[in-house]
């Protein structure tokens, strides 16, 4: 198989070129620029000059545009670009699908799968009573951490395994006699077609794809969150996915298993998170790579097994601080995952970051796809993202770079001495979100943006499964874990309707760095600020520019001589401050100052 072909050769069966919008009584009109209302006798239609205008006003009231900037600008303002270096534009518009050619419509029709992971960490009595909890409740399949000297019998008493699919879960060097194990151990029985007997398909044997072939189960699963979760980008996860796919072929190639055959033993694993436009073109790119790894394998688009994805919510882009916001993230990560056509969702439980889920966690988990299913009716919906110019446009942006990704791993493979480029890829990508959560243009919250610093964790065993992990904010929650014993003097200059913006931007960041305060209140003047004063080495002015500029410089010396050794000031710097804290700036960076200034 050659790469050099790329993606947008030869689409697929079901492809379909993308010629409008949604099928929607809101449409907007290339040839026109007008936004026209279905029945609306009212007002003339907004132009997209109109809209230019709006959103211009806004830009300029945030000081995000200048006065002179002309109102196109605003394109450029508000379009953001990934990790993978795509430009994402604001607004959906139909240019951006001129030309395209789409793949990857997911093919699934009604519901999907409701996968739970069960962890290590407990006995196998435990274990299993939680699992036919789960299966009781609604949960479809099982994704089960084992060994190859679990007690099978324990764990799966009373588990109907022609009903419930079962996905092992184990150490990579033991996935191959975990997976004989649990064939050794279930014997004759009938098996759910969907079970999963977990082994990387870079491990692929002739003997256990001829034994599962023959009990009509997956043998094979091509992991891409094993990279997302140390930090890898869409592209780098797609590209890698289908680059250990492509060796999965050659490896059970030479073992006399043509693609058509290989390719229907493997299931596909991808991170979903809570970015869900990106998520759901992730799994849309997906499809259509893989398509066409097969398509130049040989394989015609008529005769290809359809691409089995299982989508996990994130485990990077939750926090072990203020746990509870996970729920929102991994919501909307399983909204996407249903949305972008995966075939079995895992929605992790919201207190999994802390070490072992319990009861509640793991139900509000499977109810999470539940409820997305049952009652927001997403499944009953094809594709519902098809159409969406911004979608289409993503879908087909990640794909060429999860292409070009693939062509390089192809060449370094071929590279006696590859050395560990595409690993300095991932890291220099885990660099640049690092900066973007530290800097807050990636906010987190209830860890770098509004925070409880004196929060009660709940309390969970720890059960090692987030060990290869790394955060997103994991900077923030070293900070968290090391709370410094000083406080800071939030040195609140005028009334407290001048100075609550500036004060409440401070707390929230020194919060953010384990850092609580001690807050004048409303002041009238230099003297009442010392008043308040209690000795704190370090003190932080908030007020407006304008107090700054009144008698900012005299608060800060009145304070040095009361005994202050760091004067920081919220908002732009200052001949008389320390350090300064605005937005934009590096938040952990100067939290770190501070606490070493507190110490």
């Amino acid at each position: 198989m050659t790469t050099d072909a790329g993606p947008d050769a030869d689409p697929s069966a079901g492809s379909t070129e993308v010629e409008g919008g949604l099928d929607d009584p809101t449409e907007l009109e290339p040839e026109q620029g007008t936004l026209r209302l279905a029945g609306d006798d009212g007002p003339e239609p907004a132009t997209r000059a109109d809209w230019e205008a709006a959103a211009a006003a806004v830009l300029r009231k945030a000081r995000r545009m200048g006065d002179d900037d002309p109102d196109d600008g605003v394109w450029a303002a508000l379009a953001r670009t990934t990790l993978d270096g795509i430009d994402v534009a604001p607004l959906g518009t139909p240019e951006l699908v001129e030309g395209l050619q789409t793949a990857g419509r997911p093919p699934r029709q009604g519901e999907w799968g409701i996968r739970a992971h069960h962890g290590p960490g407990a006995g196998d009595e435990t274990r299993n009573a939680e699992v036919l909890v789960d299966l009781e409740g609604g949960v479809t399949s099982l994704w089960l951490a084992a060994r190859p000297d679990t007690d099978w019998s324990t764990l799966l008493d009373g588990v109907l395994l022609d009903l419930a699919p079962v996905v092992l879960d184990g150490d990579e060097a033991e996935s191959v006699a975990l997976a004989e194990a649990f064939l050794d151990h279930v014997g004759d029985a009938e098996l759910h077609p969907g079970t999963q007997l977990g082994v990387p398909a870079h491990l692929a044997t002739a003997e256990l794809a001829a034994r599962a072939r023959d009990r009509g189960v997956l043998a094979f699963v091509v992991d891409g969150t094993t990279v997302h979760d140390r930090g890898a980008s869409d592209a780098q996860e797609l590209g890698w996915t289908m680059a250990t796919a492509v060796a999965h072929l050659r490896l059970l190639d030479t073992a006399g298993l043509g693609p058509e055959v290989a390719a229907g033993l493997v299931e596909f694993r991808y991170a979903v998170t809570d970015d869900q436009f990106a998520s759901i073109a992730k799994l849309r790119a997906a499809r259509r790579l893989w398509s066409r790894v097969l398509e130049l394998c040989g394989v015609e688009p008529a005769d290809q097994p359809a691409q089995r994805q299982h989508a996990v919510t994130s485990r990077p882009m939750m926090s072990r601080y203020d746990p509870y916001v996970n729920l929102l993230r991994t919501t909307v990560a399983g909204f996407a995952a249903g949305v972008g056509g995966a075939d079995t969702v895992t929605v992790l439980p919201f207190d999994a970051p802390l070490g072992r889920p319990e009861k509640l966690g793991r139900r509000i988990a499977r109810n999470t796809s539940a409820l997305l299913v049952s009652e927001s009716h997403l499944s009953r919906v094809a594709d519902p993202a098809g159409g969406a110019y911004a979608v289409e446009r993503l879908t087909d942006d990640l794909a060429v770079a999860a292409w070009t990704e693939l062509g390089r791993l192809e060449t370094e493979a071929d590279d006696p001495d590859p050395g560990d480029a595409f690993e300095q890829r991932v890291a220099e990508v885990a660099q640049a979100r690092t900066a973007q959560v530290a800097t807050r243009k990636r906010p987190m919250t209830g860890l770098s943006e509004f925070p409880q610093v004196d929060e009660e964790l709940p309390e969970r065993t720890p059960d090692g499964a987030w060990d290869d992990v790394r955060p997103w904010g994991a900077g923030f929650e070293a900070l968290r874990d090391d709370p410094p014993t000083g406080r800071v003097f939030l040195a609140t200059l005028g009334t407290v309707a001048a100075h609550t913006a500036r004060a409440t931007f401070a707390h929230n960041l020194l919060a953010a760095g384990g850092v609580g305060v001690d807050a004048a209140g409303a002041t009238d003047g230099v003297q009442a600020l010392v008043a308040a004063y209690d000795g704190q080495p370090v003190v932080c002015l908030a007020g407006t520019d304008a107090a700054y500029a009144e008698w900012g410089e005299q608060a800060a010396t009145a304070l040095r001589d009361a005994g202050a050794t760091r004067v920081l000031v919220a908002g732009k710097p200052t001949d008389f401050t320390d350090d300064a804290a605005a937005v934009g700036g590096d938040a952990l960076a100067f939290l770190t100052r501070t606490r070493e200034a507190l110490a």
